[in-house]
Order: structure tokens, then C-alpha cells, then sequence
């Protein structure tokens, strides 16, 4: 099927930001208050549905302190030329004007789950009968060796697209000619499985026309990764010799870098890079883990509802929920905004709950019109969200089905950003 705008809305049911002074939340409206923080697939999603489908019934609040938000997902077109900046930016005034939604921009500094209050770091605090977290990621300390956040000018991540994605596009449009480009890839399980492949695709096709002579070097601490065989292939017919992976069998899960000197240690072997992309492993945004909802690195969440393990007035969705089968994609973000939304306004207003059902597809582009494709649907159980069925695209494709699929993907981001912001 192709998707499109319509057919996904019908058959699916951080750059630093400027920060606003908090608008006035009235009070005593009588109406039951749920407060969401962040802005992305998750909580935009969440936000739109529990305000479109209660009607008014419930009063909306969503805490986001990006004005324009950047999509992750297709950001790495927006390297390879494919999109502008643009293209991945949105807003969130329909939210606001046709959906009644309190839009704060700002952020989430705190909750108090016995008062049920989130507090803001403009000094405002906002009640609330259910909280939904949807901060996605942020990065562990320490997890590559020489590498912090502060560093990121020098070495940038772009896994919060925005002014990273732009810093990083500049980097690799300035590289010397035969230069290099390393990428640090995260360990399991990290946000979108195939972006950083996808990554390494869209970086190769842009120096194939500008800086042939260029070379990539991948560090990977995993054996294997999200359709690997598919990306190993498209990289063999279209950038061969340009793309080294070094899987932990030859040193890429014992990886150093220095920022300054811009350089990367690969089991002790050191060498000189004109770039270095450095996705470190990550967690749940830190606003999750302020709220004590956090065991380990992410959230344990009921499937049925995507409530907290640790508080059942919280709901955690998207990059920051342990997701059991799920991978940690947008698309998955916005299956689970949809359970817990329904969930939540069920909770809240007596109306209908129907059972939790998910899906997830992540589409890649590994040249023009050579898209690829990995998904599944999922089910609830006590213990999880699990797998029922999966799919995923085959080596040896026609250049017709690889462009079928890539047209596919661009219905679905029109799609999916609608049913987001509206």
C-alpha cells in the first residue's frame, strides 16, 4: 500500500530553544488537566488526540521549549541533499488554533507526583490528574571515552536534528579533498535502529559528487545492526570502497575520541579525521528520570496503556519508554501516542477504550529513489509490547520497487507530521 497523508491518517485510528515567558493557565474550569511534555511524535501526537477526540472535555497542556520542532526522522535526507532544513521544521500553532491546546514553551524542570505538578524553568508549575513524558533521548556520560556534550560543536551527534543536522551538513560540505569522515555508533537499544546507517548512506552520496576521493570509517560496537545486509549491499553497488565498517571483532566497540585534535582511537590504533560524528549510547530525556519513572537507562511502561511502572497517573512514550519488541522510531512513538491517548481520555472521561494495538515500518534511503524498509505490528501483553508479524525489504531489489518505496516513505512523513501538528 502506498501511504500518503490520508491513508496513514485514516488507517493509523534539540537544538536549544528559545524560551517564553509561560502563558497563564486559568484555573477552576472544572475540566480534568493533562499536561504533556515534549513536543515530537510522541507528545504532539498524544496532545492532538486527547484535545480532538474529548471534544473540550479535558483541558490540554503541552510543555515544549523548541518553537520549530525538527523531525529526526528524515533529517538524514536533509544531509544528503534530498530536503532542506525546512522541510523537517514545524510548528505548532494548528495545535493552538484548531485544537485548543495550551502550548508552553519551555522547559520541564521537575514533577512532584504527590502534589501531581510539573514545574517549569520560567518558575511556573502546572497541575495535572495525568502526565504523559515524551522527552525522547538524551545522551550517557561518559559513554564514548574524550567525549561530553560540550564537545558536540567540535564533534556533533545530530541525533537531535535542528542546528545539529546544519553543523554537521556544513562539516562534511567543508571537508578537504580525500578527507575523512568517521561516525561513532551507538550501542543498543538507541533511538531509530537504521538512522545510522541511513546516515552513513546519504553522507556517502554527498561526497561521491563533491569529494570522491573521501572516506568514511565507521566504529560500531554491535555485531550487527538494523537491516544490514540491505545497507551492505546499496553501499557495495553505489560507494564502493568509500564505506569501512569496523564491527567489535576488530576493535569498534573499544573506540576514543579527542575533539580538539580531532581524532579517533579505534582499539588503540589512532587516526587523524576531518569530521567525526559521535552518536553516543543513550537514555530517556532526564525529565523522566526527574520524575522517578526511570529504571536504568529508560522507562518501564504497561503495554496496555503506555502507563509508568512506577506511577500509574504517568504515561511515557516514545525514545524514553522501554518498548519491549518495539524499536524506538517515530513511527512507534506515534502508534503508542494513539493507545495512550485513547487510554487516558478513557480514564479521565468514561468514553470507550479500545484494546492496544501498535505498528512500526522504518524507511531508509541509501541512494536516489533506492529506499528500503523494516516493520512489524505488535501486540500488548503483560510483560511487553511484543511482536506479531514483521516484514522487511529484500537484497536484490528492482530499481522499481526500491522507488516505490522511497515515493511510500514521503506519504508517510506528509502523513505522520499531519498527525502530529494538525
Amino acid at each position: 500500500m502506498i501511504l500518503n497523508r490520508r491513508t496513514f491518517l485514516g488507517t493509523t485510528a534539540a537544538a536549544t530553544a528559545t524560551l517564553s515567558t509561560p502563558m497563564v493557565l486559568v484555573a477552576g474550569t472544572g475540566k480534568p488537566r493533562v499536561v504533556v511534555v515534549g513536543g515530537g511524535a510522541g507528545g504532539a501526537t498524544a496532545a492532538r488526540y486527547i484535545a480532538k477526540d474529548s471534544k473540550g472535555a479535558i483541558d490540554v497542556v503541552l510543555i515544549e521549549p523548541t518553537r520549530t520542532y525538527y523531525t529526526c526522522f528524515f533529517s538524514n535526507l536533509y544531509l544528503g541533499g534530498f530536503k532542506s532544513i525546512s522541510d523537517v521544521g514545524h510548528s505548532y500553532g494548528k495545535l493552538v488554533s484548531e485544537y485548543g491546546i495550551n502550548v508552553v514553551h519551555d522547559w520541564a524542570v521537575g514533577v512532584d507526583r504527590d502534589a501531581k505538578k510539573v514545574s517549569l524553568a520560567g518558575g511556573a508549575s502546572i497541575d495535572y490528574d495525568k502526565l504523559i513524558l515524551s522527552p525522547g533521548i538524551d545522551f550517557v556520560d561518559g559513554a564514548v571515552e574524550g567525549w561530553d556534550i560540550t564537545a558536540q560543536n567540535n564533534m556533533p551527534h545530530a541525533f537531535k536534528a535542528g542546528s545539529q543536522s546544519e553543523l554537521l551538513k556544513a562539516q562534511v560540505m567543508g571537508m578537504r579533498e580525500g578527507g575523512t569522515y568517521a561516525m561513532v555508533a551507538p550501542p543498543n537499544p538507541y533511538r531509530c535502529p537504521p538512522g545510522p546507517y541511513e546516515r552513513v548512506s546519504m553522507v556517502a552520496h554527498v561526497l561521491k559528487e563533491v569529494n570522491p576521493t573521501a572516506k568514511i570509517i565507521v566504529a560500531d560496537p554491535k555485531p550487527k545492526f538494523s537491516k544490514m545486509a540491505l545497507f551492505q549491499e546499496g553501499w557495495e553497488n553505489h560507494y564502493d570502497g568509500m564505506i569501512d565498517w569496523i564491527g567489535p571483532d576488530f576493535g569498534g566497540d573499544v573506540v576514543s575520541v579527542d575533539p580538539e585534535a580531532m581524532t579517533l582511537t579505534i582499539d588503540g590504533e589512532v587516526t587523524k579525521v576531518d569530521v567525526c560524528n559521535v552518536i553516543p549510547a543513550m537514555k530517556a530525556g532526564k525529565i523522566a528520570e526527574m520524575a522517578g519513572v526511570t529504571d536504568g537507562r529508560y522507562a518501564p511502561v504497561n503495554a496496555v496503556d503506555m502507563s509508568s511502572k512506577a506511577d500509574g497517573d504517568i504515561y511515557v512514550l516514545g525514545d524514553a519508554a522501554q518498548q519491549g519488541d518495539m524499536p524506538k522510531s517515530g513511527f512507534s512513538a506515534n502508534s503508542q501516542a494513539k493507545v495512550c491517548a485513547n487510554a487516558v481520555r478513557g480514564a479521565l472521561t468514561g468514553s470507550k477504550v479500545f484494546p492496544a494495538k501498535f505498528s512500526n515500518t522504518c524507511w531508509s534511503l541509501i541512494d536516489t529513489n533506492n529506499g528500503i524498509k523494516v516493520g512489524a505490528t505488535y501486540k500488548a501483553t503483560e510483560e511487553k509490547i511484543a511482536k506479531v508479524d514483521g516484514f522487511i525489504s529484500k537484497t536484490g531489489e528492482t530499481s522499481d520497487v526500491r522507488k516505490a518505496t522511497y515515493e511510500e516513505s514521503e506519504g508517510w512523513y506528509a502523513g505522520i507530521t499531519a498527525d502530529m501538528f494538525g
